[in-house]
């Protein structure tokens, strides 16, 4: 049709589909030059990692099983009776130090300083030392006012604060130990400020450090008083759960080393002086501590049987920089003992390659890195590209596997296995970050933000009828960018997969999507109002 003028319209220009036409075309020319060998080589390395992570997962289960069947726990050797029949008839009960650091613990200083008082143990032959590093010049008055209350009925309590908070833990620890009556100390004992020993914790610790000269450390499991808050508390039982009836359990039986959980253990002095006192040069004080002890030749012991109630966090938040402390920490580490582990000539070649290999390298970084690169980056991104072949058995059996035998340890829980996998990987963001910053020494490798307990303060909230509105600002608080983003990138090959493929893998998709959009709305966890 020609126009007034007799001459014909000019055809009209869609902007978006030019643009779109544009887009696509850049990526058909970069896809197979450039974006396919790189997605392959990526996609060896993840299967590379996943198949370590699985062997070192059913090697733990063949391990465990062994040593349930024949009864071959580390600490069922030893005869306790005996050991305490002989201390009560000859009276010859050990200096124990117990050893408290908090910072600014206004919900839970009363518990752990009264259940560490009322440990059972000659009341001469005992001393709690409170370490406060409180900056809450009122709360410093209450928690001494506490110390006097326990003075008062006999017990031996010093409370000791500090103008700075140099070293944060491992310096509290450090300068508590360097005091003048500490020196007749055997044992110093260690508990966070959230936990609450058994009455009976010291005799069911200290005979085997007793009976063993060779021993350092004995490390009790731990028991969560809040595991059934929320769903995110349920979630963190899992893994907590496998760390202390695997982990811990294998590492006990076959090397008799395994990494010191930073409270709930009892430590021989001279062992703790051996391996150079408490060092902060990373955020894991306690595991650096327990691989120096271990290349000097001591030996550990877990004991599965005992457990000290604590609190799990139950905040994203406190959540959050917790996972970073404890993933950032180990690479970190690792960084740093790696030549001096692999040098030592106190220790054998079987007990290096598991402190290296299994216990630093496959636990605390290629676990976190196949999670996220591998089910979160690569597996996706290989919907986008097709010439990019992914195995199906590596894809699926493998990380089956892995995630059944972790579930097992908390059978109460196996109906939230598909809500675990989601949150473990939406942590593993995080985790992998934290990891690398380890590694490379990057900004917050040092970070040191102690976890928030709540303790009773749920209770106390719940109790009053009338709920006060939380403040605009929190909502901006509980946005994280990178989880939407990453919701953002599993949402497009969701929908890519259901458009162009013939499989059902876009449910994965969309489940993995909705979970990171949860968490990075900040709809995860407790929400206290300030």
């Amino acid at each position: 049709m020609r126009n007034s003028n007799g001459l014909e319209p000019e055809p009209e220009v869609n902007l978006y589909d030019d643009t779109g036409r544009s887009l696509s075309q850049a990526w058909d020319r970069i896809r197979v030059p450039i974006i396919v060998p790189i997605l392959r080589f990526a996609l060896y390395v993840c299967i590379a990692m996943s198949v370590m992570r699985f062997i070192e997962r059913v090697y733990m289960a063949i391990v465990i099983g062994c040593v349930k069947c024949l009864g071959r726990k580390r600490y069922t050797k030893y005869n306790l009776d005996a050991i305490k029949e002989d201390l009560e008839q000859n009276r010859n009960y050990p200096m124990v130090l117990v050893q408290i650091p908090m910072f600014n613990e206004k919900e839970v200083y009363k518990l752990s300083i009264g259940a560490a008082c009322g440990l059972s143990w000659p009341s001469d032959r005992l001393i709690v030392q409170v370490l406060d590093d409180s900056t809450n010049e009122v709360l410093r008055a209450l928690v001494e006012l506490e110390c006097q209350r326990w003075i008062e009925k006999g017990v031996n309590v010093k409370y000791e604060t500090r103008n700075n908070r140099n070293g944060y833990k491992a310096g509290a620890l450090r300068d508590g130990l360097k005091k003048p009556y500490v020196e007749d100390c055997e044992f110093v004992v260690i508990f966070d400020a959230d936990y609450q020993p058994e009455v009976l914790f010291l005799w069911r610790t200290v005979p085997y450090l007793l009976e063993n000269p060779e021993l350092a450390l004995v490390q009790a499991r731990w028991k969560f008083v809040n595991a059934n808050e929320c769903l995110m508390t349920r979630l963190q039982e899992m893994p907590l759960d496998y760390h202390f009836s695997v982990e811990q359990e294998v590492g006990s039986s076959t090397c008799s080393f395994f990494g010191f959980n930073g409270t709930a253990g009892v430590w021989r002095i001279q062992a703790v002086s051996d391996a150079g006192g408490w060092k902060d040069r990373t955020t894991v004080e306690d595991m650096d501590l327990a691989v120096r002890a271990s290349v000097k030749g001591w030996k550990f012991i877990f004991v599965g049987d005992l457990s000290v109630k604590n609190e799990l966090p139950s905040t994203f938040k406190a959540y959050r920089f917790q996972q970073h402390r404890w993933s950032c920490g180990p690479a970190n580490l690792f960084r740093k003992m790696f030549k001096e582990i692999l040098l030592c000539e106190r220790v054998g070649i079987w007990k290096k390659f598991h402190v290296i290999y299994a216990f630093s390298f496959v636990r605390k970084i290629v676990a976190h890195w196949v999670t996220f690169f591998f089910y979160c980056i690569v597996i996706p991104a290989t919907i986008l590209v097709p010439e990019v072949h992914l195995p199906k058995p590596i894809a699926v059996y493998l990380p089956a596997t892995i995630t059944l035998l972790n579930a097992a340890s908390t059978p109460r829980s196996l109906h939230l296995l598909v809500f675990w996998i989601l949150f473990e990987n939406v942590m593993s963001l995080h985790r992998s970050k934290a990891a690398i910053i380890g590694l490379l020494e990057a900004s917050r490798v040092n970070e040191w933000i102690v976890t928030e307990k709540l303790g009773n303060a749920l209770k106390q909230k719940y109790s009053i009828p009338k709920v006060s509105k939380r403040p605009r600002s929190r909502i901006a608080e509980r946005i994280h960018f990178l989880e939407l983003i990453m919701g953002m990138y599993m949402l497009h090959c969701a929908f890519y997969n259901m458009i162009f493929a013939n499989d059902h893998f876009f449910i994965y998709l969309l489940l993995q999507a909705g979970a990171f959009f949860i968490i990075g709305l900040g709809y995860i966890g407790t929400i206290v109002s300030t």
